[in-house]
Protein backbone atom coordinates (compact mmCIF):
# COMPACT_ATOMS: atom_id res chain seq x y z
CA UNK A 1 0.00 0.00 0.00
CA UNK A 2 3.26 2.31 0.69
CA UNK A 3 4.54 2.01 -2.96
CA UNK A 4 0.75 2.64 -4.06
CA UNK A 5 0.42 6.01 -1.95
CA UNK A 6 4.12 7.14 -3.40
CA UNK A 7 3.13 6.42 -6.94
CA UNK A 8 -0.45 8.15 -6.38
CA UNK A 9 1.61 11.40 -5.11
CA UNK A 10 3.56 11.37 -8.12
CA UNK A 11 0.69 11.13 -10.25
CA UNK A 12 -1.14 13.98 -8.56
CA UNK A 13 1.86 16.10 -8.98
CA UNK A 14 2.93 15.41 -12.78
CA UNK A 15 -1.18 15.30 -12.81
CA UNK A 16 -0.65 19.28 -12.00
CA UNK A 17 1.55 19.56 -15.23
CA UNK A 18 -0.66 17.26 -17.69
CA UNK A 19 -4.54 17.10 -16.29
CA UNK A 20 -5.09 20.48 -14.62
CA UNK A 21 -2.14 22.07 -17.39
CA UNK A 22 -4.13 20.61 -20.37
CA UNK A 23 -7.64 21.45 -19.06
CA UNK A 24 -6.23 25.42 -18.75
CA UNK A 25 -4.65 24.57 -22.27
CA UNK A 26 -8.55 23.85 -23.14
CA UNK A 27 -9.22 27.63 -22.97
CA UNK A 28 -7.79 27.73 -26.54
CA UNK A 29 -10.20 25.37 -28.04
CA UNK A 30 -13.33 27.85 -27.46
CA UNK A 31 -11.03 30.78 -28.62
CA UNK A 32 -9.75 28.83 -32.12
CA UNK A 33 -13.76 27.57 -32.49
CA UNK A 34 -14.72 31.08 -32.04
CA UNK A 35 -12.33 33.23 -34.28
CA UNK A 36 -12.57 29.85 -36.45
CA UNK A 37 -15.83 29.18 -37.63
CA UNK A 38 -16.20 25.52 -38.96
CA UNK A 39 -17.22 26.41 -42.39
CA UNK A 40 -13.98 28.07 -42.75
CA UNK A 41 -11.58 24.90 -42.13
CA UNK A 42 -9.44 26.78 -40.33
CA UNK A 43 -9.39 24.75 -37.40
CA UNK A 44 -9.38 21.57 -39.65
CA UNK A 45 -5.76 22.71 -40.51
CA UNK A 46 -4.68 23.01 -36.95
CA UNK A 47 -6.40 19.60 -36.10
CA UNK A 48 -4.45 17.96 -39.27
CA UNK A 49 -0.84 19.86 -38.25
CA UNK A 50 -1.35 18.91 -34.85
CA UNK A 51 -1.83 15.12 -36.27
CA UNK A 52 1.15 14.97 -38.09
CA UNK A 53 3.50 16.77 -35.15
CA UNK A 54 2.17 14.10 -33.12
CA UNK A 55 3.50 11.24 -35.38
CA UNK A 56 6.81 12.85 -35.98
CA UNK A 57 7.61 13.13 -31.92
CA UNK A 58 7.10 9.78 -32.17
CA UNK A 59 9.65 8.67 -34.83
CA UNK A 60 12.36 11.12 -33.77
CA UNK A 61 12.29 10.21 -30.02
CA UNK A 62 12.25 6.76 -31.64
CA UNK A 63 11.61 4.85 -28.38
CA UNK A 64 14.39 6.43 -26.56
CA UNK A 65 12.51 7.50 -23.12
CA UNK A 66 11.55 4.06 -22.27
CA UNK A 67 14.94 2.60 -23.03
CA UNK A 68 16.88 5.82 -20.73
CA UNK A 69 14.49 4.20 -18.45
CA UNK A 70 15.64 0.97 -18.86
CA UNK A 71 19.35 1.18 -19.43
CA UNK A 72 19.70 4.66 -16.27
CA UNK A 73 18.34 1.99 -14.11
CA UNK A 74 20.32 -1.24 -14.91
CA UNK A 75 22.96 -1.85 -12.25
CA UNK A 76 25.69 -2.43 -14.51
CA UNK A 77 25.15 0.47 -16.74
CA UNK A 78 26.41 4.64 -16.00
CA UNK A 79 23.09 6.88 -15.41
CA UNK A 80 24.97 9.97 -16.49
CA UNK A 81 26.53 8.21 -19.24
CA UNK A 82 23.02 6.50 -20.65
CA UNK A 83 21.65 10.35 -20.26
CA UNK A 84 24.06 11.84 -22.80
CA UNK A 85 24.50 9.03 -25.07
CA UNK A 86 20.63 9.79 -25.28
CA UNK A 87 20.74 13.20 -25.84
CA UNK A 88 23.40 13.73 -28.46
CA UNK A 89 21.51 10.92 -30.48
CA UNK A 90 18.16 12.16 -30.22
CA UNK A 91 19.50 16.03 -30.58
CA UNK A 92 21.94 15.07 -33.99
CA UNK A 93 18.19 12.81 -35.68
CA UNK A 94 16.55 15.95 -34.19
CA UNK A 95 18.71 18.36 -35.98
CA UNK A 96 18.97 16.39 -39.41
CA UNK A 97 15.31 15.97 -39.63
CA UNK A 98 15.08 19.85 -39.25
CA UNK A 99 17.36 20.25 -42.48
CA UNK A 100 15.41 17.79 -44.53
CA UNK A 101 12.04 19.65 -44.11
CA UNK A 102 13.72 23.05 -45.01
CA UNK A 103 15.81 21.33 -47.87
CA UNK A 104 12.70 19.57 -49.65
CA UNK A 105 9.76 21.90 -48.40
CA UNK A 106 9.89 22.72 -52.27
CA UNK A 107 7.82 18.93 -52.48
CA UNK A 108 6.39 18.72 -49.11
CA UNK A 109 3.75 21.45 -49.14
CA UNK A 110 2.09 19.98 -52.25
CA UNK A 111 1.95 16.61 -51.30
CA UNK A 112 0.11 17.29 -47.79
CA UNK A 113 -2.36 19.19 -49.54
CA UNK A 114 -4.82 21.68 -48.26
CA UNK A 115 -3.69 25.26 -47.38
CA UNK A 116 0.18 24.19 -47.25
CA UNK A 117 1.27 24.85 -50.94
CA UNK A 118 0.19 28.86 -50.42
CA UNK A 119 1.85 28.21 -46.79
CA UNK A 120 4.80 26.27 -46.55
CA UNK A 121 5.71 28.14 -43.43
CA UNK A 122 3.22 26.48 -41.65
CA UNK A 123 5.13 23.54 -42.21
CA UNK A 124 8.68 24.42 -42.18
CA UNK A 125 8.19 25.73 -38.00
CA UNK A 126 5.97 23.05 -36.53
CA UNK A 127 9.01 20.74 -37.86
CA UNK A 128 11.03 23.24 -35.57
CA UNK A 129 8.87 22.49 -32.52
CA UNK A 130 8.88 18.93 -33.13
CA UNK A 131 12.25 18.69 -33.25
CA UNK A 132 12.64 20.83 -30.21
CA UNK A 133 10.01 18.71 -28.53
CA UNK A 134 11.78 15.34 -29.20
CA UNK A 135 15.03 16.66 -27.84
CA UNK A 136 13.23 17.90 -24.18
CA UNK A 137 11.55 14.73 -24.23
CA UNK A 138 14.68 13.19 -23.30
CA UNK A 139 15.03 15.99 -20.60
CA UNK A 140 11.95 15.58 -19.09
CA UNK A 141 12.32 11.93 -18.98
CA UNK A 142 15.51 12.50 -16.74
CA UNK A 143 13.89 14.76 -14.87
CA UNK A 144 11.16 11.95 -13.85
CA UNK A 145 14.24 9.72 -13.35
CA UNK A 146 15.81 11.60 -11.04
CA UNK A 147 12.09 12.22 -9.08
CA UNK A 148 12.35 15.86 -9.92
CA UNK A 149 8.22 15.61 -10.57
CA UNK A 150 7.83 19.74 -9.50
CA UNK A 151 10.43 20.91 -12.09
CA UNK A 152 8.56 18.49 -14.40
CA UNK A 153 5.35 20.30 -13.65
CA UNK A 154 6.49 23.88 -13.48
CA UNK A 155 8.44 23.68 -17.03
CA UNK A 156 5.33 22.06 -18.41
CA UNK A 157 2.61 24.49 -16.79
CA UNK A 158 5.18 27.53 -17.89
CA UNK A 159 4.41 26.23 -21.62
CA UNK A 160 0.57 26.10 -20.93
CA UNK A 161 0.22 29.71 -19.67
CA UNK A 162 2.84 31.41 -21.91
CA UNK A 163 0.91 29.65 -25.03
CA UNK A 164 -2.28 30.93 -23.39
CA UNK A 165 -0.98 34.31 -22.59
CA UNK A 166 0.41 35.18 -26.23
CA UNK A 167 -2.91 33.65 -28.00
CA UNK A 168 -4.81 35.91 -26.19
CA UNK A 169 -2.69 38.54 -27.32
CA UNK A 170 -2.81 37.34 -30.77
CA UNK A 171 -6.37 36.10 -31.36
CA UNK A 172 -8.26 38.70 -29.27
CA UNK A 173 -6.10 41.67 -27.94
CA UNK A 174 -4.31 42.32 -31.01
CA UNK A 175 -7.13 42.10 -33.53
CA UNK A 176 -9.04 44.53 -31.60
CA UNK A 177 -6.26 47.25 -31.12
CA UNK A 178 -5.42 46.57 -35.09
CA UNK A 179 -8.95 47.63 -35.83
CA UNK A 180 -8.60 51.29 -34.34
CA UNK A 181 -5.11 52.15 -34.28
CA UNK A 182 -3.76 49.67 -36.26
CA UNK A 183 -0.10 51.71 -36.55
CA UNK A 184 0.38 50.75 -32.57
CA UNK A 185 0.35 47.16 -33.14
CA UNK A 186 1.40 46.98 -36.74
CA UNK A 187 4.79 45.85 -36.04
CA UNK A 188 4.11 42.91 -34.08
CA UNK A 189 0.60 41.92 -35.78
CA UNK A 190 -0.26 40.78 -39.44
CA UNK A 191 -3.80 40.01 -39.90
CA UNK A 192 -2.68 38.30 -42.79
CA UNK A 193 -0.75 35.65 -40.58
CA UNK A 194 -4.22 34.29 -39.69
CA UNK A 195 -4.25 30.47 -38.17
CA UNK A 196 -0.26 30.58 -38.64
CA UNK A 197 0.06 32.67 -36.00
CA UNK A 198 -1.19 29.10 -33.69
CA UNK A 199 2.22 27.66 -35.26
CA UNK A 200 4.58 31.09 -34.50
CA UNK A 201 3.41 31.01 -31.05
CA UNK A 202 4.10 27.23 -30.28
CA UNK A 203 7.48 28.06 -31.03
CA UNK A 204 8.15 30.48 -29.12
CA UNK A 205 7.25 28.80 -26.22
CA UNK A 206 9.11 25.97 -27.00
CA UNK A 207 12.24 27.87 -27.37
CA UNK A 208 11.62 29.88 -23.91
CA UNK A 209 11.03 26.64 -22.38
CA UNK A 210 14.40 25.33 -24.04
CA UNK A 211 15.96 28.00 -22.46
CA UNK A 212 14.81 26.85 -18.78
CA UNK A 213 16.73 23.88 -19.40
CA UNK A 214 19.85 24.83 -19.19
CA UNK A 215 20.36 23.10 -15.83
CA UNK A 216 19.47 19.72 -16.92
CA UNK A 217 22.26 20.15 -20.02
CA UNK A 218 24.99 21.05 -17.70
CA UNK A 219 23.87 17.63 -16.24
CA UNK A 220 25.11 15.83 -18.81
CA UNK A 221 28.30 14.69 -18.98
CA UNK A 222 28.44 14.64 -23.22
CA UNK A 223 30.21 11.90 -23.60
CA UNK A 224 28.92 9.49 -26.55
CA UNK A 225 29.16 6.01 -26.05
CA UNK A 226 28.68 3.64 -29.14
CA UNK A 227 28.80 0.41 -27.66
CA UNK A 228 25.91 1.81 -25.27
CA UNK A 229 23.88 3.20 -27.94
CA UNK A 230 24.01 -0.30 -30.38
CA UNK A 231 22.93 -1.86 -26.63
CA UNK A 232 19.95 0.68 -26.20
CA UNK A 233 19.13 0.39 -30.09
CA UNK A 234 18.30 -3.29 -29.79
CA UNK A 235 15.95 -2.57 -27.07
CA UNK A 236 14.76 0.51 -28.40
CA UNK A 237 13.59 -0.26 -32.23
CA UNK A 238 10.60 -2.28 -31.82
CA UNK A 239 9.73 0.66 -29.13
CA UNK A 240 10.20 3.15 -31.64
CA UNK A 241 7.46 0.66 -33.78
CA UNK A 242 5.37 0.65 -31.03
CA UNK A 243 5.37 4.39 -29.85
CA UNK A 244 4.77 5.35 -33.95
CA UNK A 245 1.79 2.55 -34.13
CA UNK A 246 0.23 3.77 -31.06
CA UNK A 247 0.18 7.48 -32.19
CA UNK A 248 -0.88 6.34 -35.28
CA UNK A 249 -4.21 4.88 -33.30
CA UNK A 250 -4.21 8.56 -31.49
CA UNK A 251 -3.63 10.66 -34.95
CA UNK A 252 -4.08 9.03 -38.11
CA UNK A 253 -7.87 9.61 -38.07
CA UNK A 254 -6.71 13.12 -38.64
CA UNK A 255 -4.43 12.50 -41.05
CA UNK A 256 -6.05 10.22 -43.08
CA UNK A 257 -9.61 11.67 -43.01
CA UNK A 258 -8.29 14.54 -45.99
CA UNK A 259 -7.13 11.48 -48.29
CA UNK A 260 -10.39 9.34 -48.11
CA UNK A 261 -13.42 11.99 -47.42
CA UNK A 262 -15.67 12.80 -50.50
CA UNK A 263 -15.55 16.24 -50.36
CA UNK A 264 -13.94 19.30 -51.46
CA UNK A 265 -11.26 20.89 -49.88
CA UNK A 266 -12.75 23.31 -47.85
CA UNK A 267 -15.82 21.06 -46.98
CA UNK A 268 -13.17 18.39 -45.77
CA UNK A 269 -11.27 20.67 -43.60
CA UNK A 270 -14.39 21.98 -42.17
CA UNK A 271 -15.35 17.82 -41.24
CA UNK A 272 -12.24 17.78 -39.75
CA UNK A 273 -12.28 20.87 -37.77
CA UNK A 274 -15.69 19.27 -36.29
CA UNK A 275 -14.33 16.65 -35.06
CA UNK A 276 -10.84 17.86 -33.98
CA UNK A 277 -12.88 20.19 -31.60
CA UNK A 278 -15.14 17.56 -30.14
CA UNK A 279 -12.55 14.74 -29.62
CA UNK A 280 -10.79 17.76 -27.29
CA UNK A 281 -13.88 17.37 -24.52
CA UNK A 282 -12.97 13.70 -24.68
CA UNK A 283 -9.10 13.86 -23.86
CA UNK A 284 -9.97 14.05 -20.37
CA UNK A 285 -8.98 10.09 -20.93
CA UNK A 286 -5.78 10.43 -22.09
CA UNK A 287 -5.17 13.41 -19.83
CA UNK A 288 -5.14 10.79 -16.61
CA UNK A 289 -3.62 7.91 -18.89
CA UNK A 290 -0.78 10.02 -19.40
CA UNK A 291 -0.69 11.59 -15.90
CA UNK A 292 -0.47 8.19 -14.91
CA UNK A 293 2.28 6.92 -17.05
CA UNK A 294 4.59 9.47 -16.13
CA UNK A 295 4.66 8.35 -12.47
CA UNK A 296 4.03 5.02 -13.52
CA UNK A 297 7.09 3.83 -15.83
CA UNK A 298 9.63 5.04 -13.59
CA UNK A 299 8.12 3.66 -10.92
CA UNK A 300 7.88 0.21 -12.12
CA UNK A 301 11.07 0.07 -13.76
CA UNK A 302 12.64 1.22 -10.42
CA UNK A 303 10.98 -1.80 -8.53
CA UNK A 304 12.62 -4.15 -11.27
CA UNK A 305 16.21 -3.71 -10.10
CA UNK A 306 15.01 -5.87 -7.21
CA UNK A 307 14.00 -9.09 -8.32
CA UNK A 308 13.74 -10.42 -5.32
CA UNK A 309 10.37 -8.69 -4.65
CA UNK A 310 9.20 -9.48 -7.93
CA UNK A 311 6.00 -11.66 -6.61
CA UNK A 312 5.17 -8.06 -4.41
CA UNK A 313 5.66 -5.83 -7.54
CA UNK A 314 2.96 -8.18 -9.33
CA UNK A 315 0.53 -7.51 -6.91
CA UNK A 316 0.97 -3.77 -6.96
CA UNK A 317 0.78 -3.48 -10.49
CA UNK A 318 -2.45 -5.81 -10.88
CA UNK A 319 -4.24 -2.76 -7.78
CA UNK A 320 -2.71 0.06 -9.66
CA UNK A 321 -4.93 -1.77 -13.12
CA UNK A 322 -7.44 -2.10 -11.19
CA UNK A 323 -7.56 1.49 -9.51
CA UNK A 324 -6.68 3.25 -12.72
CA UNK A 325 -9.89 1.59 -14.60
CA UNK A 326 -11.89 2.86 -11.71
CA UNK A 327 -10.83 6.45 -11.66
CA UNK A 328 -10.90 6.62 -15.92
CA UNK A 329 -14.34 4.82 -14.98
CA UNK A 330 -15.53 7.54 -13.25
CA UNK A 331 -14.18 10.17 -15.02
CA UNK A 332 -15.81 8.95 -18.25
CA UNK A 333 -19.12 9.39 -16.73
CA UNK A 334 -18.43 12.38 -15.00
CA UNK A 335 -17.85 13.60 -18.32
CA UNK A 336 -21.17 12.54 -20.33
CA UNK A 337 -23.02 13.89 -16.66
CA UNK A 338 -21.51 17.43 -17.96
CA UNK A 339 -21.74 17.37 -21.37
CA UNK A 340 -24.86 19.70 -21.58
CA UNK A 341 -22.26 22.18 -19.63
CA UNK A 342 -18.90 21.34 -21.22
CA UNK A 343 -19.95 21.17 -24.82
CA UNK A 344 -19.59 25.10 -24.49
CA UNK A 345 -16.17 24.46 -24.31
CA UNK A 346 -16.38 24.72 -28.28
CA UNK A 347 -18.73 27.16 -30.38
CA UNK A 348 -22.26 25.80 -30.92
CA UNK A 349 -21.88 25.04 -34.95
CA UNK A 350 -19.22 22.67 -34.17
CA UNK A 351 -21.26 20.65 -31.44
CA UNK A 352 -22.72 17.83 -34.49
CA UNK A 353 -19.60 16.69 -33.69
CA UNK A 354 -19.96 15.81 -29.67
CA UNK A 355 -22.14 12.42 -30.85
CA UNK A 356 -18.32 11.09 -31.33
CA UNK A 357 -17.52 11.98 -27.08
CA UNK A 358 -19.08 8.86 -25.77
CA UNK A 359 -17.32 6.24 -28.08
CA UNK A 360 -13.78 8.55 -28.31
CA UNK A 361 -13.46 8.40 -24.70
CA UNK A 362 -13.96 4.52 -24.57
CA UNK A 363 -11.20 4.11 -27.14
CA UNK A 364 -8.90 5.60 -24.51
CA UNK A 365 -9.64 3.99 -21.51
CA UNK A 366 -8.61 0.67 -23.58
CA UNK A 367 -5.11 2.60 -24.38
CA UNK A 368 -5.11 3.14 -20.77
CA UNK A 369 -5.45 -0.67 -19.85
CA UNK A 370 -2.95 -1.30 -23.45
CA UNK A 371 -0.38 0.51 -21.66
CA UNK A 372 -0.64 -0.88 -18.29
CA UNK A 373 -0.54 -4.24 -19.75
CA UNK A 374 2.93 -3.27 -22.07
CA UNK A 375 5.14 -3.36 -19.20
CA UNK A 376 5.73 -7.32 -19.05
CA UNK A 377 7.18 -6.95 -22.32
CA UNK A 378 9.06 -4.37 -21.48
CA UNK A 379 10.16 -6.16 -18.29
CA UNK A 380 11.36 -9.08 -20.22
CA UNK A 381 13.03 -7.33 -22.81
CA UNK A 382 10.51 -8.66 -25.10
CA UNK A 383 9.71 -5.23 -26.79
CA UNK A 384 8.88 -7.06 -30.06
CA UNK A 385 5.87 -8.27 -29.04
CA UNK A 386 4.58 -4.48 -28.69
CA UNK A 387 5.49 -3.79 -31.74
CA UNK A 388 3.59 -6.61 -33.06
CA UNK A 389 0.05 -5.76 -30.63
CA UNK A 390 0.60 -1.76 -32.11
CA UNK A 391 1.29 -2.99 -35.24
CA UNK A 392 -2.12 -4.74 -35.34
CA UNK A 393 -4.19 -2.07 -33.86
CA UNK A 394 -2.79 1.04 -35.85
CA UNK A 395 -2.99 -1.50 -39.08
CA UNK A 396 -7.25 -2.12 -38.01
CA UNK A 397 -7.36 1.59 -37.05
CA UNK A 398 -6.03 2.41 -40.95
CA UNK A 399 -8.92 0.00 -42.64
CA UNK A 400 -11.26 1.21 -40.84
CA UNK A 401 -10.88 4.91 -41.68
CA UNK A 402 -10.05 3.95 -45.74
CA UNK A 403 -13.31 1.68 -45.39
CA UNK A 404 -15.94 3.60 -43.96
CA UNK A 405 -14.89 7.02 -43.66
CA UNK A 406 -16.15 7.61 -47.11
CA UNK A 407 -19.49 6.57 -46.16
CA UNK A 408 -19.63 7.54 -42.80
CA UNK A 409 -17.82 10.08 -42.12
CA UNK A 410 -15.75 11.47 -38.77
CA UNK A 411 -17.68 8.64 -37.13
CA UNK A 412 -16.00 6.17 -38.30
CA UNK A 413 -12.26 7.27 -37.32
CA UNK A 414 -14.15 7.15 -33.32
CA UNK A 415 -14.94 3.47 -34.32
CA UNK A 416 -11.40 3.06 -35.80
CA UNK A 417 -10.11 4.19 -32.20
CA UNK A 418 -12.03 1.30 -30.72
CA UNK A 419 -11.03 -1.46 -33.16
CA UNK A 420 -7.25 -0.20 -32.89
CA UNK A 421 -6.68 0.22 -28.39
CA UNK A 422 -9.32 -3.11 -28.43
CA UNK A 423 -7.53 -5.79 -30.27
CA UNK A 424 -4.07 -4.31 -29.19
CA UNK A 425 -5.59 -4.23 -25.56
CA UNK A 426 -6.26 -8.43 -26.03
CA UNK A 427 -3.53 -9.32 -27.57
CA UNK A 428 -1.54 -8.50 -25.26
CA UNK A 429 -2.99 -9.10 -22.37
CA UNK A 430 -3.75 -12.94 -23.50
CA UNK A 431 -0.22 -13.25 -24.75
CA UNK A 432 1.02 -11.68 -21.55
CA UNK A 433 -0.93 -14.39 -19.10
CA UNK A 434 1.07 -16.54 -20.80
CA UNK A 435 4.83 -14.94 -20.80
CA UNK A 436 4.59 -12.91 -17.69
CA UNK A 437 1.49 -14.23 -15.68
CA UNK A 438 -0.22 -10.90 -13.56
CA UNK A 439 -2.96 -11.47 -10.47
CA UNK A 440 -5.64 -9.22 -12.23
CA UNK A 441 -8.41 -8.67 -10.02
CA UNK A 442 -11.10 -9.23 -13.18
CA UNK A 443 -13.95 -9.67 -11.54
CA UNK A 444 -13.80 -6.64 -9.87
CA UNK A 445 -12.84 -4.84 -12.94
CA UNK A 446 -15.63 -6.62 -15.00
CA UNK A 447 -18.43 -5.19 -12.50
CA UNK A 448 -16.82 -2.34 -12.77
CA UNK A 449 -17.32 -2.03 -16.34
CA UNK A 450 -20.66 -3.75 -16.48
CA UNK A 451 -22.23 -0.74 -14.34
CA UNK A 452 -20.76 2.01 -16.22
CA UNK A 453 -22.28 0.94 -19.30
CA UNK A 454 -25.43 0.29 -17.97
CA UNK A 455 -25.38 3.70 -16.45
CA UNK A 456 -23.75 5.51 -19.26
CA UNK A 457 -26.66 3.90 -21.40
CA UNK A 458 -29.12 5.75 -18.73
CA UNK A 459 -27.23 9.17 -19.13
CA UNK A 460 -27.32 9.22 -22.91
CA UNK A 461 -30.82 7.56 -23.30
CA UNK A 462 -32.62 9.82 -21.11
CA UNK A 463 -32.84 13.33 -21.83
CA UNK A 464 -35.92 15.57 -20.30
CA UNK A 465 -35.13 18.68 -22.73
CA UNK A 466 -34.21 20.44 -19.57
CA UNK A 467 -30.21 20.94 -18.75
CA UNK A 468 -30.16 21.11 -15.25
CA UNK A 469 -32.83 18.14 -14.81
CA UNK A 470 -30.76 16.36 -17.37
CA UNK A 471 -27.54 17.65 -14.91
CA UNK A 472 -29.05 16.23 -11.92
CA UNK A 473 -30.15 12.61 -13.43
CA UNK A 474 -26.71 12.37 -14.35
CA UNK A 475 -25.13 13.21 -11.59
CA UNK A 476 -27.42 10.97 -9.10
CA UNK A 477 -26.13 8.25 -11.89
CA UNK A 478 -22.56 8.99 -11.44
CA UNK A 479 -22.74 8.88 -7.53
CA UNK A 480 -24.54 5.72 -7.93
CA UNK A 481 -21.07 4.68 -9.53
CA UNK A 482 -18.98 6.11 -6.88
CA UNK A 483 -21.24 4.53 -4.17
CA UNK A 484 -20.11 1.30 -5.44
CA UNK A 485 -16.40 1.75 -5.42
CA UNK A 486 -16.06 3.39 -2.01
CA UNK A 487 -18.21 0.04 -0.53
CA UNK A 488 -16.47 -2.36 -2.97
CA UNK A 489 -13.22 -0.74 -2.20
CA UNK A 490 -13.73 -0.28 1.82
CA UNK A 491 -12.36 3.30 1.53
CA UNK A 492 -14.28 4.18 4.19
CA UNK A 493 -12.85 1.29 6.45
CA UNK A 494 -9.26 2.41 5.18
CA UNK A 495 -9.89 5.90 6.50
CA UNK A 496 -10.84 4.97 9.51
CA UNK A 497 -8.23 2.63 10.28
CA UNK A 498 -5.70 5.43 9.32
CA UNK A 499 -6.97 7.79 12.03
Amino acid sequence: MANLKSLAKDTAIYGLSSIVGRFLNYLLVPLYTAKMSAASGDYGIVTNVYAYTALLLAILTYGMETTFFRFANKAEENPRRVYSTTLITVGMTSLLFVALVWLNIGWIAPAMGMAYTAHPDYIIVMATVVALDAFQAIIFAYLRYKKRPVKFACLKLLFIFLNIGLNLLYFVAFPALYKTHPDAVGWAYDPNIGVGYVFYLNLACTLVVMLCMYRELQAASWTWDRALLRRMFSYSWPILILSVAGVINQSASQIIFPWVYPGDATATASQLGIYGAAIKIAMIMALITQAFRYAYEPFVFGKSRNKADEAESKRTQAEAMKYFLVFTLIAYLAVLAGMDILKYIIAPDYWEGLRVVPIVMAAEIMMGIYFNLSFWYKLTDKTLWGAIFSGVGCLMLILVNVIFVPQYGYMACAWAGVAAYGSAMLLSYFTGQKYYPMPYPLRDMAIYVLVTAVLSAGALMVDTGNTWINLVWCSFLLLLLVALVVKREHFIDMIRHRK
